[in-house]
This record gives structure tokens, sequence and C-alpha cells, in this order.
């Protein structure tokens, strides 16, 4: 099960959401996880005594109803309320910490931090961010590239050129995300996003050139941090068994399966004398007309289909 510790949320939010720790400091390592059956955006909530939350936030409404219990106008016994499995309380709004509450998380080690966010925008904050560190992850061997604004891993085995041609691409204006290891995250149910470890990051190894930091020769605007991953392209050597059995057509429409997630997919075989670079930038451009609703194959078909009907026509109407 994919978690992290209090330490490092706070630490990864501590400035953009005005954090600070106010008790419950031997807690730090507790860890905030997300379960087979529950959804990462279950993981933080307001204050829930019935159903509680991983991730306990105290905003205004939730402040009141502390500060109730501790004049006693409602009867209810403040340990037994908390006794439930929580990780963190953050008290938002910039709100006082209520004395009870700072005890209690003290003596539990439970994690007690303030912010001075709004407690709406601080929820949505850190929904975003578990769900993007607790995403389900795998590594993929290939290139990672940012092509006409979609996101294309290049695969196939050694030597087939992957790297040079990801640098033919990046030198046509498009931008490199990551090489050899590309790190997916499963960010959505549907959606595998691309990064690059940080050793990685800014790198491309060529054979008989060594490796080129991309950013120093090409600029700042050929790397690009991350992406939504939507097309694999990958490639395959051009040998006669394998150029006999292609689908000239394309009928059917590939895909390849990654934490569970189905990625279309395109085969390119490479031969001496094909420009890749082209053929990549057309696979790409096919893909976006496809997603507008655009089917060349389909259209040739069609086309294919009504003229055989019109050739039919002309012979039923021939004479004798």
């Amino acid at each position: 099960m994919p978690s992290i510790s209090v330490r490092r949320l706070f630490s990864d939010n501590q400035h953009k959401l005005e954090l600070a720790w106010a008790a419950g400091n031997s807690g730090a390592d507790n860890r905030i996880g997300v379960e087979a059956d529950k959804p990462v955006l279950a993981l933080v909530g307001h204050l829930n005594f019935i159903h509680p939350n991983q991730i306990q936030v105290v905003g205004v409404a939730e402040a009141e109803y502390l500060r109730r219990l501790e004049t006693g106008e409602l009867n209810y016994d403040f340990g037994e309320l908390f006794d439930i499995p929580m990780s963190l309380v953050i008290v938002a709004n910039g709100l006082p910490v209520s004395p009870k509450l700072r005890d209690y998380c003290h003596t539990n080690s439970i994690p007690l931090l303030t912010s001075k966010q709004e407690s709406p925008h601080l929820m949505d904050v850190l929904r975003i961010y578990l769900q993007r560190t607790l995403a389900t992850s795998t590594i993929k061997h290939g290139v990672f590239l940012d092509v006409f604004e979609v996101g294309v891993l290049i695969t196939g085995q050694s030597g087939l050129g992957k790297s040079e041609l990801a640098l033919e691409l990046i030198s046509r204006g498009h931008s490199l995300i990551a090489d050899d290891a590309v790190e997916l995250f499963r960010t959505g149910p549907e959606m595998l996003e691309g990064r690059c470890p940080p050793m990685l990051r800014d790198f491309l190894e060529v054979r008989g050139l060594g490796i080129l930091n991309i950013r120093h020769i090409f600029g700042e605007t050929s790397i690009r941090p991350k992406k939504i991953l939507q097309l694999i392209i990958n490639l395959v050597p051009a040998d006669d068994g394998y150029m006999k059995q292609l689908d000239r057509l394309s009928i059917r429409t590939e895909t390849e399966s990654i934490l569970n997630v189905s990625v279309r997919s395109v085969t390119l075989p490479v031969a001496i004398g094909r420009n890749l670079a082209v053929l990549v930038e057309a696979a790409v451009r096919n893909y976006i007309l496809q997603l507008r609703g655009k089917d060349s194959t389909k259209e040739f078909l069609e086309r294919h289909q009504t003229q055989l009907k019109e050739n039919e026509q002309n012979h039923e109407n021939r004479p004798d």
C-alpha cells in the first residue's frame, strides 16, 4: 500500500499551505496511506467522528464545535470522541488551537498542524498532492517525449535508434521528458502521468556521442517535467517475416495496458532509409485527428465501398 510520512507531507507543503507545528511532533513519522477499497480523495476531509479521515481538517464550523465541547455546552467526553484512527489533524483558517485538542494530540502522538489557508483550499491542495504522491507507479524502458502537445513513449529493443530518433525530434522543436527509465504514475482511473527520475533529468544518452544535456544544448523549452501518456510508439526491426504479416491498412486499433490503463499504440518497422522522425510526427497528427473523429483508414474504406457499389450499378445498367 503506497504511503508517505507526515514529516514529508509537512516538508513538501509547508510554504504553499503556511503550515506550522502545534503539537504531536513525536508522531511525525506517522504514515498516511491509501487503502485498496478507498480512493485517495477520501484521505482528507473536515473533522468527522463517524467516518474518520486519516487527515482531519478543522475549519470554522469544527472549531466552534470543539469550543462548545470545552465549555460543556455539549455533553460528550472529548477523549472518547477523538478515540478514532487518524494520522494528522490540521487547524485551518488561522484559527486558534483548542487547548484540549492540543493536549490530546500531544499525549497520543498525533501530529497537529496549523494553517492560515482556508479549509476548502487546503483540502483541495492536499488531495491533489496525495493523489500524485500515492499514485500506483511503474518504470518503463524507452524515451518519453512531448510531440505536438501529446505525450509519446517510444519503446523498442536496444540498438534500434530510440535515442537518435528522440534527438531528431527535439531538434525539430519537440520536448524531452525522460530517457531510458520513464516513471509512470496512475493519477486517475484512465490517466498515466510520465515523469523523469531526478538523477536522469535533462540527459539523453546517444551512442557515439555519450550523455547530452538537452537543456543546455537546445534551451529551456526542450525539456518538460511531466506529461500525460497518450500514445506509445513501438519500434521493431523490419525483417521479411514481420513485413509479410504486417496489417498495412491498420484497421484494428492497437492498445497496450499499463497499470490497467489502456494506451493507444502504433508499431513502426525500422529499416534503412526510413525517416522515423517524420513517421512519428505523422502518427501523432493522425492520433490527434482520430480524437476529433476523423479516421483516414475508415474514410478510405468507405470511399472504396462506395466506388465498388457504383461500379456494380454501372455494370447492371450497361446494355447487353
